[in-house]
């Protein structure tokens, strides 16, 4: 071989290499969105539409919310990598980490997600007024696959020594933290628990009356929520989600209404071993 073809090749192979990594870089030009569904669809449009603009700007690539019908869907769209972004609780996390053995990252939360906790609300005129009180009523959780509507308010049940299957006349999933309320004010269940954030979003808003259903108790804390991303998603792409959220301030006016709508004071990072005690409470309650 000629010196000439030599070297011609060799270029040849370098501008290939080049191409390649270069179409790896840039080959993702969409990133895709999902949260687990808690509460109704509507609300999660507009929860989480601005975050998913705000990310678009910040991370200079299309940003396409893609809702879920409930929250195995969510983990199941983030494990199939279906998604590449997921809104997660705790036990939606640990579910999807270990369906994807281990192959699921938690790369922000928001500061409140690290002392969440969970409360009973019951009618005022139910007598209710202790977690002992719960046995032989009928008493509602949100999902069976939610940390805050289900699993972390069974656990404090089972501490107390209620097992919600023997002891309550009746158990009830709405499915999402909004429908809970709604049962317990329509008078569908006697008590129910769910996401503390979302019930005080409720008693901010007046959209429900604290003189006719008010909350009774009010777990330790415990932590929860989180954003989370497939492993295999490129380092980069994952440390730029990360810091575009963990940027979001409030002392940016539209920043500040993406982490009110959000819940949150602001992004922090977070880590698997955070976790750790949803695990257990879940493999405790029987739920894993």
């Amino acid at each position: 071989m000629s010196p000439t073809l030599s070297r011609r090749r060799f270029h040849n192979l370098i501008g290939a290499a080049l191409l390649a990594a270069g179409t790896g870089v840039h080959a993702q030009t969409v990133l895709r969105v999902t949260t687990i569904p808690e509460e109704a669809a509507t609300e999660q449009a507009r929860k989480f539409g601005p975050l998913v603009a705000y990310l678009e700007r910040a991370l200079a690539m299309k940003v396409e919310f893609t809702p879920v019908n409930d929250y195995p869907a969510a983990v199941e769209a983030l494990v199939a990598r279906k998604v590449d972004l997921a809104w997660l609780g705790g036990f939606t996390y640990i579910q999807a980490r270990r369906r994807a053995d281990g192959k699921v990252i938690p790369i922000a939360q928001r500061e409140e997600d690290a002392r969440f906790q969970s409360v009973f609300i019951a009618r005022k005129d139910s007598g209710i007024r202790t977690l002992a009180d719960l046995r032989g009523r009928q008493v509602g959780f949100g999902s069976p696959s939610s940390t805050s509507g289900h699993l972390m308010p069974r656990a404090f049940l089972l501490t107390a020594g209620l097992d919600p299957e023997k002891d309550f006349r009746r158990i009830a999933y709405s499915g999402a933290h909004d429908a809970t309320i709604a049962a317990v004010v329509s008078g569908k269940v006697d008590a129910a628990a769910l996401d503390i954030t979302v019930w005080r979003k409720f008693v901010d808003d007046k959209r429900v009356d604290t003189r006719e259903v008010d909350v009774f108790y009010t777990t330790s804390p415990f932590f929860n929520y989180n954003w989370s991303v497939h492993a295999d998603m490129p380092a980069e792409l994952r440390d730029r989600i990360r810091s575009a959220l963990l940027a979001l301030s409030p002392a940016d006016p539209a920043q500040a209404e993406i982490l009110k709508l959000n819940r949150a004071t602001r992004y922090i990072p977070t880590a698997p071993g955070n976790y750790e005690g949803i695990e257990r409470a879940a493999r405790a309650a029987g739920l894993l």
